[in-house]
């Protein structure tokens, strides 16, 4: 033990039993190359591991290089110990000093330590290793946590990784197979197979009408399932984050011949397409939403609110100000809001490099956002952690800013406080505990609306190649390169396992992609899968007296009150409105010369042809200008000039600007 820790002095990590609470300074290159070649020559002493332990049950991920870790009880008393093997000998040394430093430990008391300063007490600083290896270390600690977690709360009855009580319900994607674990998953599973006889009906009507399908990825997974196998068949499908639906409705008209629109998401979604279409000139396609009543949306809602009108008239108030909108509001809500103070729409993935994008355009400008109260806190924490990041790691994110530009803008950055989405709500409390404790070695998705919470965990992740944070379709981005990262690498036995920090509704389109990935390298890589993980609060499950054939337990909600706000049942009541029954009918109810029929009347999104606060446009007219504002960001990665001329102009203007086009 002594020469042990003599030998970790000499590479100039202080491993102790207990923390000395002081921190091992490096002093120059030659030390840190002096006590790097130590660390390999540690590592070059350690035992190599069999084939049959560099499993897929100890890998670690996250780390340059394959790693693998063990964990169990020591011999005598109550700790524990970790072996680690790894391809590289670096890390091979990095492990065995922490083995070393954590060997004995009582379980509890590992699975709570501070990865950062149990780091810094190893005097692993960024002098020290590069940022790569030091991600690796930071994740392989958060893998000995789990497992020391796992070991403290292990039901020695069945051996349960995960207590079964805590147990989040998954899906395991195969090349060719989709297995479920627990009640949740599997009727998550269920409608992946979709009823080819739908399928056909759909295909047909949609084919001898011209009628193009927009829908969102929050959509039930019958309907996705529906669409997504009809899609092989008829191209003008497409299910995508909000974003996009609009920009693939144009292209289905002027590209497809399509004649007819449907629109399956919540009515701003229906009111955005149509608005694209008429600027775009196609003021003649008929767009359809899929309910007669309306398609409500919480963060649509608050927006409309007069405690949001309170707070556009404190920005109006404010000079040199801009209010970003979140697209997930109605036109109304854009054209009232753009009356009084300049306004330009974002999206979750393009909401950073908006208000970055201001702040570095505009002098002194203060950035007012809103509706979504969660956003808005974790722009602010995005924030507020860049200030206190290199330079060169912020000019990753945007090239114009530094540190001393992110402090400047702290106090100038606004949000709402009193507006969330009901889905994203429920991350937080139980599921977040749950999630630290026993997931911290899995990759985490968030979408940037979660509670701050889960978007810490996320975060942190995400910094050290665990995670990503950002839209639906930022997710399934990341989802779909670790997974082509690992067929690049030869991994062949490998279960990649993401928690879905969002709408559960997404599965479908993960489960394509990834099959889509997997098949045509099944035979070189047969054991390759990802599962994805459902964060669910077990209030999230209803245990109804006559369940499905096969299931004892459903998604949904207790006593009609919605899911539980200390969980999450991750599932968009709002969303569930668009049913295959509902596009089925509005499908059969269109002219074949795609006319408006008197019966889809209902169905048509809100016209807002009442007169708007801005000068001689309607609610329509004006609501439009601050989403033709972010499309012009998004072709030139710049603010428009009109938005610009507006925001530095309105206090001294009365009629607001129109975009440039």
């Amino acid at each position: 033990r002594k020469d042990a820790m003599r030998t970790m002095r000499t590479c100039v990590l202080a491993s102790k039993a207990r923390p000395s609470g002081r921190e091992t300074k490096i002093e120059g290159r030659k030390e840190v190359q002096e006590s790097l070649q130590k660390l390999l020559e540690r590592g070059a002493k350690k035992e190599r591991w069999t084939e049959a332990r560099r499993n897929a049950q100890n890998r670690v991920l996250g780390c340059t290089t394959r790693t693998w870790l063990e964990a169990k009880r020591c011999a005598h008393g109550n700790g524990v110990e970790f072996e680690v093997d790894s391809d590289s000998q670096l890390t091979r040394g990095v492990a065995d000093v922490a083995c070393e430093a954590l060997r004995g430990k009582d379980a509890l008391e590992v699975a709570h330590i501070d990865v950062r300063a149990f780091g810094r007490e190893l005097g692993l600083s960024p002098a020290f290793l590069a940022p790569s290896h030091a991600n690796g270390f930071q994740n392989l600690v958060n893998a000995m946590k789990k497992r020391a977690a796992v070991l403290h709360g292990r039901d020695e009855a069945n051996g349960m990784d995960v207590p079964e009580a805590v147990r989040f319900p998954s899906l395991r994607i195969t090349a060719d197979d989709v297995e479920a674990e627990g009640s949740f998953a599997a009727v998550q599973a269920q409608y992946l197979r979709p009823d080819l006889e739908q399928v056909k009906n759909l295909v047909h009507v949609l084919r001898e009408k011209r009628i193009g399908v927009v829908a969102h990825f929050y959509m039930d997974p019958q309907v996705q399932g529906v669409l997504s196998e009809a899609a092989l068949e008829w191209p003008h499908i497409c299910i995508s984050d909000s974003l996009l639906m609009a920009d693939k409705a144009v292209t289905m008209v002027e590209e497809g011949g399509c004649r007819s629109i449907c629109v399956l998401g919540v009515d701003f979604m229906s009111e955005n397409v149509r608005a694209i279409l008429d600027e775009a000139g196609h003021k003649d396609v008929q767009v359809y939403r899929m309910a007669s009543e309306a398609i409500g949306c919480s963060l649509a809602e608050a927006a409309e609110s007069p405690s949001y009108d309170a707070y556009l008239t404190e920005a109006s108030k404010t000079p040199n100000s801009v209010h970003v909108v979140y697209i997930n509001t109605s036109l109304k809500t854009k054209a009232r809001a753009q009356g009084l103070v300049p306004t330009i729409t974002c999206t979750s993935s393009n909401v950073v490099q908006t208000v970055l994008t201001a702040y570095a355009q505009i002098p002194g400008v203060t950035v007012w956002y809103g509706p979504d109260t969660y956003m808005g806190a974790n722009i602010k924490k995005l924030l507020t952690d860049l200030s206190e990041m290199d330079d060169a790691e912020i000019q990753e994110l945007h090239p114009e800013h530094d540190r001393e530009t992110i402090k400047s803008i702290l106090p100038r950055f606004k949000y709402f406080k009193d507006g969330s989405c009901i889905v994203h709500d429920l991350f937080g409390g139980e599921v977040c505990e749950t999630v630290r404790t026993y997931y911290r070695d899995t990759y985490l998705t968030a979408h940037f609306e979660v509670p701050g919470e889960m978007f810490i965990l996320a975060m942190e992740a995400k910094q050290r190649g665990m995670g990503v944070v950002g839209s639906t379709q930022n997710i399934l981005d990341f989802i779909c390169n670790r997974l082509d990262e690992a067929i690049h690498n030869g991994e062949t036995e490998e279960t990649l396992r993401f928690v879905l920090g969002t709408e559960s509704g997404m599965i479908t389109s993960i489960v394509r992609h990834v099959q889509a990935k997997l098949k045509p390298v099944m035979a070189s890589h047969p054991g390759l899968a990802v599962e994805v993980i459902f964060p669910v609060s077990t209030d999230a499950i209803s245990r109804p007296e006559e369940p499905p054939e096969g299931l004892g337990a459903i998604p949904g909600t207790l006593l009609s009150e919605g899911c539980s706000l200390t969980g999450g049942c991750a599932s968009c009541p709002y969303m569930k409105m668009n049913s295959l029954d509902a596009l089925q009918f509005v499908c059969n109810e269109i002219p074949a010369d795609g006319s408006l029929a008197p019966s889809l009347g209902p169905f048509l999104p809100k016209k807002y042809a009442e007169k708007s606060p801005v000068p001689g446009l309607t609610l329509a007219g004006a609501g439009c200008i601050p989403i033709l504002h972010m499309r012009g960001f998004q072709r030139t990665k710049s603010l428009p000039s009109a938005l610009v001329e507006d925001i530095t102009t309105r206090n001294m203007t009365a009629s607001a600007s129109t975009p440039a086009r």
